[in-house]
């Protein structure tokens, strides 16, 4: 009877061993193997928007170039001191174009890493699946293709657009020139830029059709002031009084803030049957240049006035008859 007994248990014993091996095998195979590569991807993206968020802060923030320009700022010239101090003031409007910024080069980071690690861990799994992979390559490749014979122009907007958030070419605040459209930034995208002109329209440029851009914003500027003064008056008064007028803008509170270098004088610049034309120009404030140019043309004016030399006007041809 035990006999018996051993010999019909055998079988079965054999069947459920067989049975436990072949499920740890296939646990310890593809289904293993697919949860390792979808724990690695999630991983890698995790790491990839943090990554991200730090590099966005240190955008913000601005610490590196703070940094670098407190430890230079001994070898600089006093313009290059000047200029630094006025990039380095953060201002409601230097913060909030530093924040668009940062958001928008991480925003494109974060979606090109998700779509690239999401598209390799597909791919992974499906080969672990044992599905053919090249009927979908080979899919994948000619939509693609397709995709980018009909977007040329929007994939062109986009890669412009990221070139000029990347290289700051210009941002929120800035006052600009891009040919068809002049005016201020009112906002930077990675397709459309936003420029509201003088005349208060504003301009949707596409960044793909910029091929030039004019920033009238960025380091420091200047205010060129040409002066109409008659054939006759003397030269080296004339030279005085337009010093005396820069030398008494440079002391000035308020307009000393905005003038970054002493008030250069350039000369007689045009001669002609009317008049000659004296030039000054004066290193400003980026966006200041124009209320310091009015200024001097204000100041000038009644130093002129004071000299008793006049503005000459162009000739009138007068005309009689019956």
């Amino acid at each position: 009877m035990n006999e018996l007994t051993k010999t019909l248990k055998q079988p079965v014993q054999d069947t459920v061993e067989t049975v436990a091996e072949a499920d740890w095998a296939f646990l310890l195979g593809a289904p293993l193997r697919i949860t390792i590569i979808i724990l690695i991807a999630l991983t890698l993206n995790l790491l990839v928007r943090v990554f991200v968020r730090r590099f966005t802060d240190h955008i913000i923030s601005g610490g590196a170039a703070r940094r670098s320009t407190v430890e230079t700022r001994a070898k600089r010239t006093r313009l290059r001191q000047a200029t630094e101090r006025i990039i380095e003031q953060d201002s409601p409007q230097a913060l909030q174009r530093r924040k668009q910024r940062a958001q928008t080069v991480a925003s494109l980071l974060r979606s090109l890493a998700s779509i690239i690690i999401t598209v390799i861990t597909v791919l992974m799994v499906l080969s672990e699946l044992d599905f053919n992979l090249g009927p979908i390559l080979a899919s994948a490749g000619i939509a693609g293709v397709a995709i980018g014979f009909g977007a040329q122009t929007l994939v062109k907007d986009y890669l412009a657009g990221l070139f000029m958030v990347v290289e700051d070419q210009y941002g929120i605040g800035d006052v600009i020139d891009v040919g068809e459209a002049s005016g201020t930034v009112e906002e930077v995208g990675l397709r459309i830029t936003k420029i509201r002109d003088v005349n208060g329209t504003l301009w949707y440029v596409r960044n793909g059709e910029i091929l030039r851009v004019g920033n009238n914003s960025q380091g420091w500027a200047r205010a060129v002031m040409d002066v109409r003064v008659p054939y006759d008056a003397d030269v080296e008064t004339v030279n005085e009084l337009v010093r005396q007028v820069g030398a008494e803008m440079q002391a000035d509170p308020d307009l000393g803030e905005k003038i970054l270098e002493e008030p250069e004088l350039w000369g007689v610049e045009t001669l002609d049957g009317t008049g000659m034309t004296v030039r000054l120009v004066i290193k400003t404030v980026p966006l200041e240049q124009w209320a310091v140019a009015r200024a001097f043309r204000v100041r000038l004016k009644d130093k002129l006035d004071e000299a008793g030399i006049k503005i000459p006007l162009p000739p009138m041809p007068l005309f009689t008859g019956q």
